[in-house]
């Protein structure tokens, strides 16, 4: 059952996360995603056979200690933009600020649950595991998705700091190359090493001790 609350959570969290990005495309002058139908809640239209099916399923059997996963990347005009220097960073800060939002209203449900001890010793206690699955599955879609390496999030915020041919050149590497080395680097634990303690802080700092 816990499993299933996980993937639940991790897909509904993904789908917000590509919202995010269509909405804020489409407020700085690009409505191509939402001209394909990507400003919905409907899971059918973001569903990604690889990032939101496989590859959670194979952390979970794989017992990897970490569920990460994506939803199908929403089609982003950057020439439609009003701005594109500043517009792409924009957009694609948007996603894991919304997962940013998620985490911090279900830390304040916890942090409201645990003012009543009895609540939280019956049902509460089931709401308040549901909401630090909430939390853990947002906070590690937010730190993960900021480490710079194509298509992640994080790749395209830097290339506001880039210079503009050296942008596009990073932004045009091979997507599959990218979630390679993503797989192997969650897979080795050497990514875990690094984003585990910024992940964990988080969590206390959003739910406390």
């Amino acid at each position: 059952m816990t499993i299933f609350i996980y993937i639940v959570v991790l897909v509904f969290s993904v789908i917000v996360h590509e919202v995010a990005h269509a909405y804020v495309a489409n407020l700085r002058g690009d409505d191509t995603a939402k001209m394909a139908g990507r400003i919905t809640l409907n899971p059918v239209p973001h569903t990604d056979l690889f990032g939101t099916i496989i590859l959670p399923g194979v952390l979970l059997l794989m017992n990897t200690g970490i569920l990460f996963g994506w939803a199908k990347p929403v089609p982003i005009n950057t020439y439609r933009l009003k701005n594109p220097k500043t517009d792409i960073p924009l957009v694609s800060a948007a996603g894991p600020l919304s997962n940013v939002l998620l985490a911090v209203v279900s830390g304040l449900g916890i942090r409201l649950i645990r003012i009543f001890p009895d609540f939280q010793a019956g049902f509460g206690a089931s709401i308040e595991t549901f909401l630090y699955i909430m939390v853990l599955i947002n906070i590690v879609l937010l730190v993960i998705n900021l480490v710079p390496v194509p298509p992640l999030d994080g790749s395209k915020v830097i290339t506001y700091f880039l210079p503009k041919e050296l942008a596009v050149k990073y932004m045009n590497l091979n997507p599959y190359t990218g979630f390679l080395i993503l797989v192997v680097l969650l897979y080795s634990g050497i990514l875990w090493r690094f984003v585990g303690p910024v992940i964990n802080f988080f969590i206390k700092l959003i739910i406390g001790s």
